[in-house]
């Protein structure tokens, strides 16, 4: 199985593990596709997860430049 390069963006990421959602939700692969499709989508997961701690850090690093303490969570009628 080819696997794409470790530096996709977020957008790609989840767009590829979207398609491998969809293709095993159709329960017609056989069982070695599927395992492999699994696995992708764990390192696909965990590549898209990195990625969102990433973004995160970075939004900390920038408030704390402008004097803000640490990120204030949505309040509950905005989360989605």
């Amino acid at each position: 199985m080819t696997t794409k390069k470790d530096t996709a963006s977020f957008e790609e990421t989840l767009a590829e593990l979207e398609s491998i959602v969809d293709e095993m939700e159709t329960g017609d692969l056989p069982l070695n596709k599927a395992l492999e499709k699994f696995e992708r989508g764990i390192a696909l997961s965990r590549q898209g997860q990195k990625s969102l701690e990433n973004a995160e850090q970075k939004v900390q690093i920038l408030l704390n430049e402008q004097g803000e303490d640490v990120l204030k969570s949505l309040p509950e009628s905005e989360q989605p």
